[in-house]
């Protein structure tokens, strides 16, 4: 992960509704969620919703797969992961105390 990915990854989060989908679908794990099932939970019109799920899917947030004749999104778990890697870099600046809520949430996680 680098600056720039980061940067991407949360400028697409930065935005609610857009967080609303992307906390969804991390919650439904890596099965995901077929599009109108996520239109359906957070009321999201399906051509808002198409839009925002292209912006998440191109900052690398969201993976999209086809079922048939349905697309499934799921959180791209592994980028979440470089992204809370890359905040946490340099977490605490040799001081592990300064972070140990964070790193037992991680822990708990």
């Amino acid at each position: 992960m680098n600056e720039e990915s980061a940067i991407e990854a949360f400028s697409a989060l930065a935005q609610p509704s857009r967080m609303a989908i992307f906390r969804l679908l991390v919650r439904a794990g890596p099965d995901g969620l077929q599009v109108g099932e996520i239109g359906r939970r957070l009321a999201i019109l399906p051509s808002t919703l198409s839009g925002h799920l292209a912006i998440l899917k191109r900052a690398g947030l969201l993976k999209a797969r086809r079922h048939r004749r349905e697309i499934h999104y799921s959180a791209d778990l592994q980028m979440v992961n470089a992204l809370v890697g890359f905040l946490l870099a340099d977490c605490c600046d040799g001081r592990p105390e300064n972070c140990s809520r964070i790193l037992s949430l991680l822990e708990a996680g």
